[in-house]
């Protein structure tokens, strides 16, 4: 089985190890960080993956602490830390992201499965260039960002798209496409029939399922876009979705067998896989 990779992916990794630890020797959170340097907030934050420990010697202090005195367990544990301190390829767009995205598109990179379902527009993974500049483009006189910012989002959300498809990477993608969604104009009709095309070139990847939820289908359908990730045991899966209260991530297991009890009916009411091709050069010539 492939380890983790990535440093998001390595945080939450190396967090997870931590509280299993502070857990198994009887310490609280509070007791954990008795006379240290850093507050109670921050080893929660670092068991939760939201942020990383410094240095290496931060960790070293915790694991003595812990009673963790074999030398293979700790060298395994400073490894997994100076990989988490690495910087995703993603940094560079830093300066453009809202918050929080960075680190969904640093789960995004290390996930070994993705399950998706988006009723507003076309799912980011599956846009074309034209699609997502016509669309940010819309947007610029609303919110008021610059040109740079359109250039900058479109980039990032076409490198995120090129990480699903690079074969040494290969992430598995199910998504589920509500047809308002696809009918919802951006740009142009050359612009979504261009977006039709790429969405059958994508889906015919071994990697990649698209599935389509008919307007005229009387079946459930969720009103919020949402994104399960999966990754690699021991790490917990995250949903990340768009509610209207803000943007959530959460590992719960509460929350994860909400989602996928939603994401599973979406599944059963849409149409098959193998409609996905026809149903697009339908709505092609209808558009």
């Amino acid at each position: 089985m492939a380890a983790p990779t990535g440093p998001t992916v390595r945080r939450m990794q190396l967090g997870g190890e931590l509280r299993r630890l502070r857990e198994k020797a009887g310490f609280t959170l509070a007791e954990a960080v008795d006379g240290l340097t850093f507050s109670i907030s921050k080893l929660y934050r670092v068991e939760n993956g939201l942020t990383g420990l410094k240095a290496a010697s931060e960790l070293r202090v915790l694991l003595d602490r812990y009673g963790v005195t074999d030398d293979e367990d700790i060298d395994f544990l400073v490894e997994i830390h100076r990989d988490s301190l690495n910087r995703g390829w993603w940094s560079q767009y830093r300066g453009t992201m809202p918050s929080g995205m960075a680190m969904y598109v640093g789960l995004e990179s290390g996930a070994r499965a993705i399950r998706a379902w988006q009723p507003n527009v076309v799912l980011g993974l599956l846009q074309t260039e034209r699609y997502v500049r016509e669309m940010l483009l819309l947007t610029k006189p609303v919110e008021e960002t610059t040109t740079a910012f359109v250039e900058r989002t479109t980039q990032l959300r076409l490198e995120r798209k090129e990480h699903l498809i690079r074969k040494e990477n290969r992430v598995e993608l199910w998504a589920i496409l509500d047809e308002a969604a696809l009918r919802r104009v951006i740009g142009s009709a050359e612009v979504m029939r261009e977006q039709y095309e790429e969405i059958i070139r994508l889906a015919k990847l071994d990697n990649v399922t698209v599935q389509i939820l008919p307007l005229a289908s009387a079946t459930y359908r969720s009103s919020t876009n949402f994104t399960l990730l999966e990754f690699e045991a021991p790490l917990p899966n995250v949903v990340q979705s768009d509610m209207p209260e803000g943007s959530i991530v959460s590992d719960k297991d509460t929350t994860i067998w909400a989602f996928n009890r939603k994401f599973d009916a979406l599944r059963a009411g849409a149409l098959p896989p193998g409609e996905t091709p026809t149903f697009l050069h339908r709505l092609a010539g209808e558009i």
